[in-house]
């Protein structure tokens, strides 16, 4: 009885470990992603809204969709849309900060 318990906890924490092993598996390769270089000439591949705002991420480097909407003139939600779209391509990493969802290019 006292063995099947200890192997039944056992194995409740191996479970644990590969849990855990995924989890930073999965963040390990978000880190690695390959982005797209934003040069000149993929600049000027983008529509003008998405290009506007790779510029004004160029420009402030790490910055929230506010941030952006503020150079930008427009509203939050279409800026959050803009760059959500940039991240999805692969231009742009993005990071959560308590509630604030901040974007960014890697550093170099």
């Amino acid at each position: 009885m006292e063995e099947e318990r200890m192997i039944e906890m056992i194995l409740e924490k191996m479970d644990r470990m590969l849990e855990l092993e995924k989890e930073i598996l999965g963040i390990v390769s978000i880190e690695k992603k390959e982005l797209k270089p934003l040069d000149a000439l993929t600049l000027l591949d983008l529509p003008d809204h998405l290009r506007k705002s790779a510029m004004v991420m160029n420009k402030l480097k790490e910055a929230t969709a506010k941030e952006v909407a503020d150079e930008t003139m427009r509203e939050r939600s279409i800026e959050s849309a803009y760059l959500n779209q940039l991240h999805r391509e692969n231009y742009l990493l993005k990071k959560r900060d308590g509630r604030k969802v901040i974007f960014y290019f890697p550093k170099e």
